[in-house]
């Protein structure tokens, strides 16, 4: 385990703080506790995630991460802050259904037992179990659910530029609501993978976009 950092080192306490530092030994500090926090998450659950075990297996001092974090939902705020703050964006494949099969296929990936790796949308990474188990703390955290909510937020507003896109090649009228079709395209799989743990279907995302894809054509949406 390190050693303690020296008080000079460390900012005023809180998440907001920890995410304004974002250089050196610092964001160093920061990543292997954003780790740290992920595993024992999936590993053993809110339950037992405490701040001294998320500083053992981070390999900082308690004293770092209280003064830092402050308490459990501290930390997994910044989980969820850390994976809103990226460059991610929704992909152009040329058409409305395309797009939303990609975007429902990183949800997919992301929901489903051994897909990809939690809240960033990237497709890379150790399992869904972790996107899983942020959703199930956001229940049991305020400072959670408020990250979640940013984090579901951003991602939507990023993502309405693939309606924006379907609007400008001539597949849908100006004026639609974008986060309506957003929402009736992804919802499907929450309802499948997360809410009725049913076996995972690749084709889902497909059909759920396809579905949304129609309703938006028929102006649904407007």
């Amino acid at each position: 385990m390190t050693s303690p950092e020296n008080a000079s080192d460390l900012p005023e306490s809180g998440p907001e703080a920890a995410r304004r530092r974002t250089g050196g030994r610092s964001a160093r500090v920061r990543a292997q506790v954003i780790e740290a926090v992920g595993t024992l998450l999936v590993e053993s659950g809110y339950d037992a995630l405490t701040v001294d075990a998320v500083a053992e297996r981070a390999g900082v001092h308690r004293t770092t991460v209280y003064r830092r974090w402050r308490d459990v939902g501290g930390l997994l705020a910044d989980v969820l802050d850390a994976a809103a703050d990226d460059g991610w964006r929704p992909a152009d494949t040329g058409s409305l259904e395309d797009d939303l099969t990609a975007l429902n296929q990183e949800v997919y990936e992301a929901l489903r037992p051994g897909g990809a790796d939690a809240a960033d949308g990237s497709g890379s990474g150790s399992g869904g179990n972790l996107t899983t188990a942020l959703i199930a703390a956001s229940f049991r955290s305020a400072q959670a659910a408020g990250a979640l909510t940013r984090f579901w937020e951003g991602r939507y507003a990023r993502s309405a530029q693939v309606s924006d896109r379907a609007v400008e090649r001539g597949e849908l009228r100006p004026g639609v609501d974008a986060h309506a079709l957003l929402v009736t395209a992804t919802a499907p799989l929450y309802q499948e993978l997360l809410l009725l743990r049913s076996t995972p279907d690749p084709e889902l995302p497909r059909r759920a976009a396809r579905a949304a894809c129609a309703a938006a054509r028929a102006g649904v949406f407007h």
